[in-house]
């Protein structure tokens, strides 16, 4: 049996929870998510708690429960909570700016860049700090209820430019270290 997948999910107070078909439908303060079930899983509602069984003992089926267990827990926690993923933004003249749907980046290209929101996920400028290397940073702060959005989303904001080993310019994860290298040291 499955350690993740045996694990029942706790609900929030305000959420609630609607199995139909192969469609588990979750409703919360924070939004609404669907979370569409392989076949050889059946999940169950009961005192406020998700439960989540397979049907065989198959290989499928079973590395399928722990999944769908974790991807339900990430749907109820979304609804009821959200998540949150900071971008650091680090480099001279490098800003952003939140205007409706979209982000307005300058990263030091000869254009602006602009970056469109998906549906469902919103965006937070902070202002800009320096840091120990006199670098200049700017928060970025992306919240959503569903933590694959958001992660992609993260992802291809981050990918639009990339930080480089050398001063650690262009956008990273809040977390993220950069490995550093070197440069050239001018002696021979």
């Amino acid at each position: 049996m499955s350690r993740i997948g045996k694990l029942a999910i706790k609900l929030g107070d305000k959420t609630k929870v609607n199995v139909a078909n192969q469609q588990v439908n979750f409703e919360g303060p924070k939004g609404k998510l669907s979370v569409r079930l392989p076949a050889k899983v059946k999940v169950e509602v009961k005192d406020g708690q998700v439960t989540v069984q397979r049907e065989d003992d198959s290989r499928e089926a079973r590395s399928l429960h722990g999944l769908t267990r974790t991807i339900l827990a990430n749907a109820a926690k979304g609804v009821s909570t959200g998540f949150e993923r900071r971008l650091d933004i680090r480099g001279v003249g490098f800003r952003a700016e939140v205007k409706g749907k979209a982000i307005h980046f300058s990263l030091g290209y000869s254009h602006p860049v602009v970056f469109n929101l998906p549906e469902g996920v919103t965006a937070e400028v902070d202002k800009a700090s320096r840091t120990e290397d006199s670098l200049p940073t700017v928060g970025l702060t992306l919240r959503s209820a569903d933590k694959e959005a958001l992660g992609a989303t993260a992802v291809n904001i981050r990918s639009l430019r990339p930080p480089e080993p050398y001063k650690g310019k262009g956008i990273k994860y809040s977390e993220e270290r950069i490995r550093r290298k070197e440069g050239k040291t001018g002696t021979t």
